[in-house]
């Protein structure tokens, strides 16, 4: 099978429809499901876990970021389809991305004062905005240097 760009693109936005798919899930079941994740942390990891309304809370705190993140994702995704790589939309929608990743991170880290193994969520996220704004800052130099070589003709 020939892999091509518009393959790779398209099954981007398959992945992004199924991550909102698997958001939209847990946003909806957060009631139900929090009381479930309670009882197993009790019983397989003997931790001392959230309470219910803890663990609802930092659902709906990171689905406030997560929402914007796909968001935004699906449009730079749309900007690469459309062939418009090196502009400045897509350095806005890539620093957006960052700060939602940076958003999961704090809720993850306030809330790993209570539950330590958040810590680990914490830096999972903050370690996906530090990647995410160095390909923004990369993406920054390219257009700073397409811009250059326009003048040059």
């Amino acid at each position: 099978m020939n892999w091509t760009k518009d393959k790779s693109i398209a099954l981007s936005r398959v992945c992004v429809v199924m991550f909102a798919a698997l958001l939209l899930a847990l946003d909806v079941s957060a009631v139900l499901m929090v009381p479930m994740v309670e009882r197993r942390t009790q019983m397989f990891l003997m931790l001392v876990t959230l309470d219910h309304g803890t663990w609802t809370v930092l659902v709906a705190l990171c689905s406030v970021f997560a929402w914007p993140a796909l968001w935004k994702l699906w449009r730079l995704l749309g900007n690469l389809r459309e062939e418009k790589v090196f502009v400045e939309d897509n350095v806005r929608l890539m620093r957006a991305v960052s700060w939602c990743c940076v958003g999961v991170a704090a809720s993850c880290l306030f809330c790993g004062f209570e539950y330590a193994p958040l810590f680990a969520l914490a830096v999972a996220a903050g370690f996906m905005a530090l990647i995410v704004r160095i390909v923004k800052n990369v993406f920054q130099q390219a257009i700073a240097m397409k811009s250059e070589l326009d003048l040059t003709i």
